[in-house]
């Protein structure tokens, strides 16, 4: 299936389209979390090492795969910005870039609850933790550059080029645990030979993880319409004055 990427350029396409998705995407956002949620507190068991820590877990990995998969779409997006000249994509990374900084930091401070009882540390510079942390830089630098740029069409472009530059560091996150010795867990989810999770905890994990993807389709979909109309206003404000200052000429050659 090839996605006609050149069809949502078009900023009255986004809108019809994203019109129907927000709602759509909302509402499954906020019945996945309830229901992850309560399974993940009440129904599901606790870990016979962790007891009750483990509960962390169906926030600290959903908001971790959700804030990769927030910068790996940014650099689609910034592909197909600088590219193909692609108006909506480079809005929709700018969108998701917050959203993305976000899942990442409540990555980071998950992990640090969770880091003290079971490690018996609140941090330390492990490699997964470390290139965890490096994200989170990068969603930080990108957005300073949208936000201290005077030049906003050249600063979105350097911005662009920064997000490309750090999809590098998402394949040493995903791989850090079998390339480094660390004391971060290996993979428990997607491995050879399937998940080692119980499925009772395996179940609210997959679900919070869907609806805080979810919660980003949303979130930056609110976003772009936002950035849409804010341009939409700027090019009305810049026509009203543009003809306010012609305004004095025509009625100086009228008379």
């Amino acid at each position: 299936m090839v996605v006609n990427w050149e069809a949502y350029a078009n900023s009255a396409r986004f809108r019809q389209v994203s019109s129907s998705l927000i709602p759509i995407t909302g509402g499954l956002a906020l019945l996945c979390l309830l229901a992850g949620t309560y399974i993940g507190l009440f129904a599901s068991p606790p870990d016979y090492q962790q007891k009750e820590t483990v509960r962390i877990m169906y926030v600290h990995v959903p908001s971790a795969w959700t804030a990769l998969a927030c910068y790996c779409s940014m650099g689609i997006c910034s592909a197909l910005e600088l590219i193909r000249r692609h108006p909506v994509a480079g809005l929709f990374a700018k969108a998701t870039a917050p959203v993305g900084a976000a899942f990442c930091f409540l990555c980071l401070a998950t992990g640090s609850l969770w880091g003290k009882p079971t490690w018996g540390t609140w941090w330390i510079w492990d490699a997964r933790l470390t290139s965890m942390f490096l994200l989170f830089l990068l969603y930080i630098g990108y957005l300073s550059v949208h936000f201290f740029a005077e030049d906003k069409a050249k600063g979105a472009k350097i911005a662009a080029v920064l997000c490309l530059v750090g999809l590098v560091d998402l394949p040493i996150i995903k791989f850090s645990v079998e390339w480094w010795n660390t004391l971060h867990q290996g993979p428990s989810v997607i491995r050879a030979g399937g998940p080692a999770i119980h499925a009772s905890m395996l179940t609210p994990l997959l679900i919070n993880a869907f609806g805080f993807v979810m919660m980003w389709v949303c979130l930056a979909l609110v976003g772009v319409r936002t950035e849409l109309n804010r341009l939409k206003i700027s090019r009305i404000v810049r026509e009203r004055v543009r003809k306010a200052d012609w305004a004095p000429t025509l009625r100086e050659e009228k008379a």
